[in-house]
């Protein structure tokens, strides 16, 4: 049972993802979130998937604004 939640959490969070270089944090985050959720609790596995995602792909946002600052103007 956890496993289908788990598999289904990812592909609804990757579905929601607008940017393809940020589904990539997503689906980590969705990965070690719920994992944890699991470990915490029964029934918690679904929401820290969804919270895992929403860190890991704020994680990689601000990392490539920080990219993004570091390039040269030309």
């Amino acid at each position: 049972m956890v496993r289908k939640t788990l598999i289904a959490a990812t592909a609804l969070l990757c579905a929601a993802a607008p940017a393809t270089g940020f589904a990539k944090g997503c689906v980590r985050g969705a990965v070690v979130g719920a994992v944890a959720g699991h470990y915490v609790g029964k029934g918690h596995a679904l929401a820290g998937a969804a919270a895992g995602c929403i860190v890991a792909r704020h994680h990689y946002a601000e990392k490539a604004r920080e990219q993004r600052a570091a390039r040269p103007h030309h």
